[in-house]
């Protein structure tokens, strides 16, 4: 057996491997009538409102600066719901604890997650609890499932999406995976970062009034903003075109991922999402975002044009073209 097939660190990175994983591996066993598409959300029957998701949290350290693996478990999983156009009802929420996990640190956890869940009005309904050996478990890993109702209409799909649509970034991006970086390895440089971690219905279903106009959303999570352009841009027949000078990144977040030689555009995000509404909507779009606190920072950073099928070219800021393909090789392990 050669290392190509066997799983590596980097599958679940969120950047190439990790989308081959899915679209040739998992997705063609799992794919159904009620499953075609690789979106965040699908309905529990053809033709239900009621969408369901599932998730993942394997973040170390489990607290950092601006969350927790508690409240990254219950918003998370209610964000993939929200970009999906449902509103989440309830959440179940399954733990695996490692041998020797402190009993203070759990409660602090469970506490966050009940707080989140009480914030996106959002129940925890039911759960389930696993002890493994010391060694064997990471601290803890939670998994979740959230069903939602749907409360936009059209299904939001990259097969929507057309020429002279404008693709908008909801805030700052980056400051998640740097933070949760500089908490497990005490990086002094990065102390004043913290997550950027919230609740995202109530900004996206500022945009729901778009109706045909809103074509597509997904939160950029693992892979940041660079996975989620070119998820929707692989093997389509329009490309998307960014402007460098466009992309809402703080000053901060700009110099330590420069320090760590790290680029902003795939550093995972907790509280940020990509839509693609109309060209004719876009201005209607931002005000829409601007005025609500977590999207007062966001832009439209480019626009999908058929130059280019299937590729994401940055416009640089000096006038230059440069491909942005999904993120390769180790990106941050264990950020969300």
């Amino acid at each position: 057996m050669n290392s190509g097939d066997l799983i590596r660190l980097e599958h679940g990175s969120g950047g190439a491997l990790a989308r081959d994983l899915v679209e040739t591996v998992i997705h063609p066993v799992l794919k159904s009538d009620a499953y075609p598409e690789l979106l965040d959300a699908s309905p529990i029957e053809i033709g239900s409102d009621f969408l369901m998701t599932t998730d993942g949290y394997v973040v170390d350290p489990p607290f950092f600066a601006g969350g927790d693996i508690g409240r990254l478990s219950v918003f998370g999983t209610c964000n993939d719901l929200a970009v999906s156009g449902a509103k989440p009802i309830c959440v179940s929420l399954a733990l695996v604890i490692e041998e020797g996990f402190p009993l203070a640190d759990l409660r602090r956890a469970l506490t966050s997650a009940a707080n989140a869940a009480h914030e996106a009005n959002a129940r925890i309904v039911t759960g389930d609890t696993k002890v493994v050996p010391r060694g064997k478990g990471g601290g803890l890993f939670v998994t979740t499932a959230g069903l939602g109702r749907r409360v936009f209409a059209p299904v939001l799909a990259p097969s929507r999406i057309r020429e002279g649509d404008s693709v908008i970034v909801s805030g700052p991006i980056g400051a998640h995976g740097l933070t949760v970086l500089a908490a497990r390895e005490s990086l002094p440089v990065a102390d004043g970062l913290r997550s950027d971690m919230a609740f995202l219905y109530p900004p996206i279903s500022r945009l729901f009034h778009l109706g045909d106009s809103l074509r597509f959303m997904r939160d950029a999570t693992r892979g940041g903003i660079s996975s989620v352009m070119n998820e929707i841009a692989h093997g389509a027949s329009w490309g998307i075109e960014v402007e460098e000078a466009e992309l809402p990144i703080t000053e901060e977040v700009r110099a330590v991922a420069g320090l760590l030689g790290l680029s902003p555009l795939e550093i995972a995000n907790e509280g940020v999402f990509v839509a693609v509404v109309s060209g004719a909507a876009e201005a209607e779009a931002l005000a829409a975002l601007r005025a609500h606190p977590l999207g007062r920072s966001a832009r439209c950073v480019g626009h999908v044009t058929t130059s280019e099928p299937g590729t994401v070219v940055m416009i640089t800021s000096v006038g230059g073209r440069r491909i942005i393909d999904f993120p390769r090789g180790l990106l941050l392990p264990r950020i969300c």
